[in-house]
């Protein structure tokens, strides 16, 4: 069994391949007292990521959005502010995936749950479903209908989009 320190090593390293795979740059802090585990560059725009491992629970993917240490009377909790991360980059060994989390469900937060499959009273206001936050659908989100550059890295970047941006068929 992995320590919990083991746990957000493998998490950093999951999140780290999983960018690079997207051509995505990756930065680290190099002296480690801050607190976001990475960078990232995403289109232009450098995000401070603090990674966690997320834990699958039947149907639902736990992500623990706060910090714990201990303290001279036990653990201390504490959430993460907006100054200190925009966004959370989660690991679930049990899914293989990684998903990132936009800085409305990091910052400020103590945890969020994300669904695999519908809830069994069939709820759907709400719901944080897991595929629309895996990274490579949330990277669709934050570059853009026209630069979706992560999605298909090989060799040489291509842009998809309408050209001039925003213009449609039939004009005005």
């Amino acid at each position: 069994m992995l320590t919990t320190n083991q746990k957000g090593a493998v998490a950093e390293q999951a999140v780290v391949l999983e960018a690079t795979r997207r051509g995505i740059g990756v930065w680290t802090p190099v002296s480690g007292h801050e607190p976001y585990d990475l960078i990232l560059d995403i289109g232009g725009t450098l995000l401070r990521v603090q990674c966690k491992w997320a834990v699958q629970r039947g149907d639902v993917i736990a992500v623990t959005c706060r910090r714990n240490r201990r303290g001279p009377n036990g653990f201390i909790r504490k959430t993460y502010g907006a100054d200190e991360i925009d966004v959370i980059a989660a690991y679930c060994e049990g899914t293989g995936q990684v998903y990132l989390l936009p800085t409305e469900m990091s910052v400020d937060r103590t945890g969020v749950q994300l669904r695999l499959a519908p809830t069994r009273n069939n709820q759907v206001v709400g719901i944080n479903w897991a595929r629309d936050f895996e990274l490579g659908a949330t990277l669709g989100r934050l570059l853009g209908p026209i630069a979706q550059l992560g999605e298909r890295v090989h060799g040489m970047h291509e842009a998809a989009g309408s050209s001039p941006a925003g213009s449609t068929l039939g004009g005005a």
